[in-house]
């Protein structure tokens, strides 16, 4: 039983690779303890209050902390396409008048348009100012 516990373990710490928001590494905390309690020999109830327990726990005790820890000087945490604004990119195919161009930022490539409805040539470094679904809003970075 304790394999299944360190597994459901693992698994939680891989479901929480992709949310990101310490919740779900809660209960795989809660996972491990109830794999040692099995480890220990104890009945399968003990195993799964053990589990309740520690996740409860974590999420009420231990998450608030993690959280202030890793974001203690930011008031709002931006994630995914949203921590795009304000990075740097390059122009990799021409931002037309009034249209569409590309951008690389970090290896990804975006479809974007200039903030001021101007021509950006190509190579020209640009900063993102905005983002409204998959293209992005971009200006010459100075």
């Amino acid at each position: 039983m304790s394999l299944i516990w360190v597994a459901v373990a693992v698994i939680c710490l891989i479901l929480e690779l992709t949310a990101g928001n310490l919740f779900i590494i809660c209960f795989s905390i809660g996972a491990a303890s109830a794999s040692i309690a099995a480890f220990m020999g104890t009945g399968i109830y003990f195993q799964v209050i053990t589990f309740a327990a520690v996740s409860v726990a974590s999420i009420f005790f231990l998450r608030p902390i993690v959280l202030k820890y890793f974001h203690k000087n930011t008031q709002e945490r931006k994630s995914n396409a949203d921590a795009l604004i304000g990075r740097i990119g390059k122009v990799t195919e021409k931002i037309e008048k009034n249209g569409y161009g590309r951008v690389a930022i970090d290896g990804d490539v975006w479809k974007a348009k200039s903030s001021d409805s101007e021509e950006i040539p190509e190579n020209t470094s640009v900063i993102i100012t905005d983002r409204n679904s998959i293209i992005v809003t971009v200006e010459k970075n100075n």
